[in-house]
């Protein structure tokens, strides 16, 4: 692969627009106003017809019941819901006689804010609308005790604001200008790829093979791992460096490839070959800074960048920034796809060999896996991002393996993100994914990535992958007209790179403040104030705030481990919020964080025999995620956390018992039970208060780039069964590797590469 040299110039900005497409992702009410269609009689089963309207009927009353949001029922109930949440806001403040000069000030803003809503007249974007939008999205979200809080937030930050920010407003603005990221190297070249199957990857790993030194960054855990065997087992001396895990080789050697998280790239060390996989990623709302940062500040000669075609417009315009050489390789699919005309119809007799079917859940890859061995006579493998890295690659050489009796795959979402799988049917159980924002369901891009990683079959006794086809499918009818839209429409071109704040920029911001200012304060207050370049956005940095919210409940942590407890995998519901407060605490006493002696983790679980009730597999995966954060936080506060041995082993017994809790709750044929409804209901009944929100609200908000619209529900065909099922657990399909540092200080510039189908 050619290099050519370049060299850092001045650059004028160049400013566009590109007004998203206002498509609608989702109908709510207007499908259920519609007629059906006339249809023959021979296009449905008996009784089919029927059986739609009746759950149609359901879905209407079911959205009937959702609680109006206050510009559907009555305009001044939000203005009055407000009013009500102030007053209790001053007697409380009053009482603990914390109650600011600047109240009276305040309530009259806001109650502004309420009384522009009530007029019904469009605003422009401002002050008042942010206020009123601010407010609105924490009633949704937690009902009027979120309203409360976050009323009580916005009176501690104006104080704040008016006494330690607008006196130093233009030096903190001049500190928050991020509109010229730093840039490393300037003589790489960068090689871009779209399509699944295509074996782009490949060929840049090929190179890396080849190369002096160098690193592979990708998405996942399971990726890293899988590259880093790869090497090792060529006898290429590698590590493997991810949030929660190191390993050098066992000689001794110095590395020649280093396989990491993206997050985790080093920025600090110069590579002859660097490979960056999943780059469409580099436009994520939450990860996309860890792209970003790795594409501009990695120090390689050579940068291949590995992803969707349709990541190459952004890509020009940073090399043109940069002025790096960009050359594009594009690599067609080895073989077809195509959408079946049918989908299973919830069959599971219709499996044939060399499918996978794609779940969203724990529980229901697992109750799946057992179904599918009772339905069939044969075995199944699992995979999932959550699965130790031995059993994920013990299932994928299981089902890989056409000489066997594992002929089926039930799988995470995972697999769309670049696993080597010999799959020839893809078969998707539901596009509907629960996240932490609730229920979403899959784009464009998701759906076509997804089902883009068919083809790869290859038959018993022979050596060679089948060129046939690959097949992309659905579980039940009704996601098979979202799928078949998704795999015939072209992804818009990504034009927008995502990015973080600098640890060392929120550390000078926090130096304007006094000591004992709320963290989350700060990260707030910094995203108010930050500026950006039109190729650039902020990434939501909603994980950042709720471990921001964790680290203010201890006092006498320095700012630099704020910073680096921000970027730790903790998380801020139910007893896990109690765990990760005590390992905060470890660290602001500088106190031995001995394992077993930490408050809140329940190691008795380990102890009680395995069952499959649902209280004893979430007490073992709150522990699994207490031992993954002890083992993050023991490679940056090593002198607290000492006990790195005995969490790895703590966290191995407790994913064997987790795997065993998981197949005896499997067992549970419940959760089944008509998911696609009760999903849809749920969906629906999500996305009206959502678009009511807005309305209240006066914010138009376009839909998604790439989203799908749905199909009107008369016409969909519904399962028998209406009765309800029990909600999943959720299963995070893209993991969130964790980082030291966000956006490292300007260091030398290098060349980049870019691939693409």
């Amino acid at each position: 692969m050619q290099c050519v040299g370049m060299s850092r110039r001045s650059l004028v900005g160049i400013w566009r627009l590109f007004p998203r497409t206002l498509d609608r992702p989702f109908t709510t009410s207007s499908p259920l106003l519609r007629s059906k269609k006339r249809q023959k009689q021979n296009e449905h089963p008996k009784g089919g017809s029927e059986r739609q309207g009746s759950d149609a009927k359901k879905i209407a009353k079911a959205l009937g019941s959702v609680r109006k949001p206050p510009s559907i029922t009555e305009q001044r109930n939000f203005s009055q819901m407000v009013e009500a949440a102030l007053l209790d806001c001053k007697t409380r403040l009053r009482g603990l006689g914390e109650l600011p000069s600047t109240w009276d000030r305040f309530e009259r803003q806001v109650i502004n804010a309420c009384r522009v809503t009530d007029s019904n007249r469009p605003q422009k974007t401002g002050p008042l609308t942010i206020l009123r939008a601010a407010m609105h999205k924490a009633y949704i979200t937690a009902g009027a005790q979120g309203l409360r809080d976050e009323i009580e937030y916005m009176v501690y930050a104006e104080d704040l604001t008016d006494k330690f920010s607008a006196p130093n407003l233009e030096a903190q603005q001049r500190l928050a200008d991020l509109r010229h990221p730093p840039r490393v190297v300037s003589s790489r070249s960068s090689d871009s790829t779209n399509n699944s199957s295509s074996r782009k990857t490949y060929h840049a790993l090929k190179r890396l093979e080849t190369s002096k030194n160098g690193f592979y960054a990708g998405p996942l855990r399971l990726l890293a791992q899988e590259v880093y065997h790869r090497f090792k087992d060529q006898g290429i001396p590698s590590s493997l460096v991810t949030g929660d895990e190191v390993k050098s080789p066992e000689d001794g050697q110095i590395p020649h490839i280093v396989s990491n998280t993206v997050e985790m790239v080093s920025m600090g060390q110069e590579f002859e070959v660097g490979v960056i996989d999943e780059i469409q990623m580099i436009a994520d709302s939450k990860r996309g800074w860890a792209w970003t940062r790795a594409v501009l500040g990695a120090i390689t000669h050579e940068l291949h960048l590995c992803g969707e075609v349709r990541a190459v417009p952004l890509i020009r315009e940073l090399c043109a920034l940069t002025g790096d050489k960009l050359e594009i390789h594009r690599y067609e699919r080895l073989n077809g796809l195509e959408v079946a005309q049918k989908s299973i119809r919830g069959d599971l007799s219709k499996l044939e060999k060399g499918d996978c079917l794609v779940v969203f859940s724990r529980v229901g890859i697992h109750t799946f896996k057992q179904e599918i061995e009772k339905a069939t006579g044969r075995r199944v493998a699992i995979v999932y991002g959550g699965l130790p890295a031995e059993i994920r690659t013990q299932q994928a050489n299981l089902f890989n393996d056409p000489d066997n009796d594992y002929d089926f795959l039930v799988a995470s979402d995972a697999i769309g993100m670049g696993l080597n799988l010999s799959i020839k049917r893809v078969i998707f159980e539901t596009l509907i994914k629960r996240t932490k924002q609730g229920l979403k369901r899959l784009t464009v891009s998701d759906i076509r990535q997804i089902g883009g990683r068919a083809g790869r079959y290859r038959a018993a006794g022979s050596t060679e992958t089948v060129q046939d086809a690959g097949i992309v499918t659905s579980f039940d009818e009704v996601d098979l007209p979202h799928i078949k839209e998704a795999m015939d429409t072209e992804p818009p071109p990504i034009r927008s790179a995502g990015i973080w704040p600098p640890n060392f920029v929120i550390h000078k911001l926090a130096a304007y403040f006094p000591p004992g200012t709320p963290f989350e304060y700060i990260i707030k207050r910094l995203l108010e104030l930050v500026q950006t370049n039109p190729l650039f956005f902020i990434c939501e940095g909603e994980s950042q705030l709720a471990n921001a919210e964790i680290i203010d409940s201890v006092s006498q942590l320095s700012v630099t481990d704020q910073l680096t407890l921000m970027a730790a995998p903790m998380d801020s519901k139910g007893s896990l919020r109690d765990v990760c407060c005590s390992f905060a605490d470890c660290v602001a006493e500088n106190s031995q964080g001995r394992l077993l002696e930490i408050p809140g983790l329940n190691l008795e679980i380990l102890q009680s025999p395995v069952s499959g009730n649902r209280n004893y597999l979430s007490e073992l995966e709150a522990l699994h995620q207490s031992m993954i954060l002890y083992s993050w936080l023991s490679f940056r506060f090593g002198g607290v956390f000492t006990d790195r041995t005995l969490a790895a082993h703590v966290k191995e017994i407790t994913e064997q018992r987790m795997i065993r809790a998981l197949t005896e709750f499997s067992a549970n044929k419940t959760l089944r039970r008509n998911t696609a409804l009760r999903r849809e209901i749920a969906l629906q009944k999500q996305l009206l208060l959502e678009k009511q929100a807005m309305a209240q609200s006066g914010i138009e908000v376009p839909s998604g780039d790439d989203a799908v619209e749905d199909a009107p529900l008369s016409e969909i065909e519904w399962p028998d069964d209406a009765e309800a099922a029990e909600s999943e657990a959720p299963l995070e399909g893209f993991e969130n590797s964790t980082h030291d540092e966000v956006m490292s200080h300007p260091q030398p510039q290098t060349p980049v590469m870019y691939n693409t189908v």
